[in-house]
């Protein structure tokens, strides 16, 4: 174990999607650390200059780390991809546990949406608390989830019915496996729009780049509104240098056949 020094502190903080959507509790929990540690994944990186615009709002310093590379060859599932995942993640830790090392405190996490959806922090943080015996806690932010439901006043299941929560490139998997009724994050390339013919029609609500003044919200008829996402897409990345989208696809005969 690396000795850490006195009164280590982790705190793991949802900031939301936008720094607007920052609540009391995050900012209370932001303004009581000594520092927050961010990823620097190269020049212009437009979400450390997001999280970097918190840190001076609530008067905290923020360390920005060098983000150790990720292996991308690893092919997009299976334990190739796992494999290469988890050695990110380990690095992750490595980079994050010389810093704390040499500055004992109470550091801060800052984690876009909610820390509990398709995010590495907490992960990366379990192994920091086996290199340096830290202690932490998480605070919930509020997640593109949520967010994508209020936009488009939906709700995201049906009546007594289940919703999946995955990822593009887990989706054809899902629906093969008889999943109808889908919120879908991680997915630049629009999965949805390659699922078989003989699964039927779909509709989705989709958003991009949630809570920002450059928000892009499409809904209806998959087969129908395909390219008008794609083109919001681009349009949301052109105008912030950067994109996060997440959707809700349902089978469109899911209410009639639940009826029946």
């Amino acid at each position: 174990m690396i000795e850490a020094g006195p009164a280590v502190r982790v705190r793991i903080v949802g900031i939301g999607c936008h720094p607007g959507q920052l609540t009391a509790e995050a900012r209370e929990a932001i303004a009581g650390c000594d520092y927050v540690i961010a990823a620097d994944k190269g020049p212009g990186d437009p979400l450390l200059a997001l999280r970097r615009a918190v840190c001076e709002d609530v008067g905290v310093e923020l360390v920005a780390v060098p983000d150790p590379p990720r292996d991308r060859d690893a092919g997009l599932d299976g334990a190739g991809y796992d494999g290469a995942v988890l050695d990110w993640h380990d690095a992750r830790a490595a980079a994050y546990g010389s810093v704390i090392a040499q500055r004992p405190g109470a550091v801060g996490f800052l984690v876009w949406g909610d820390p509990a959806f398709y995010d590495s922090t907490i992960r990366v943080v379990d192994r920091l608390v086996d290199r340096l015996g830290v202690a932490y806690d998480v605070v919930p932010g509020i997640s593109a989830l949520s967010l994508l439901a209020a936009r488009h006043r939906v709700v995201l299941h049906e009546v007594g019915r289940p919703v999946l929560v995955t990822t593009g490139r887990r989706l054809a998997d899902e629906v093969a496996a008889g999943h109808d009724n889908l919120v879908v994050m991680l997915d630049g390339r629009l999965q949805a729009t390659l699922l078989p013919a003989e699964e039927g029609e779909w509709d989705i609500w989709w958003g991009a780049n949630l809570g920002s003044p450059h928000e892009e919200l499409v809904a209806g008829r998959l087969g129908e509104v395909a390219e008008e996402v794609r083109a919001a897409r681009a349009r949301a990345k052109d105008a912030d240098g950067w994109v996060m989208d997440t959707y809700l696809l349902r089978r469109a005969d899911t209410v009639r056949r639940s009826q029946s």
